[in-house]
């Protein structure tokens, strides 16, 4: 893992192709600009939470038999 303090408008680059711009923010919230290319996905962490959860929920709701379809 990588920690940077960095002023702003600073970048970074990954690789030849992905450059991520710091462009200020305060306590709360911080303001990046990723510039990639269109195949390389990028996605927020709170996201892909969101995603795994539903995810979850729904082989949860698969495994539960439907309350309204009868045993025979």
């Amino acid at each position: 893992m990588l920690m940077l303090t960095v002023p702003k408008e600073e970048y970074l680059m990954i690789g030849k192709d992905v450059k991520i711009t710091f462009l200020g923010g305060n306590d709360r919230q911080f303001r990046v600009m990723i510039d990639a290319p269109k195949d390389v996905n990028i996605a927020r962490g709170k996201a892909i939470k969101k995603r795994a959860a539903k995810r979850a929920a729904k082989k949860v709701a698969e495994r539960q038999p439907d309350e309204n379809v009868q045993q025979a």
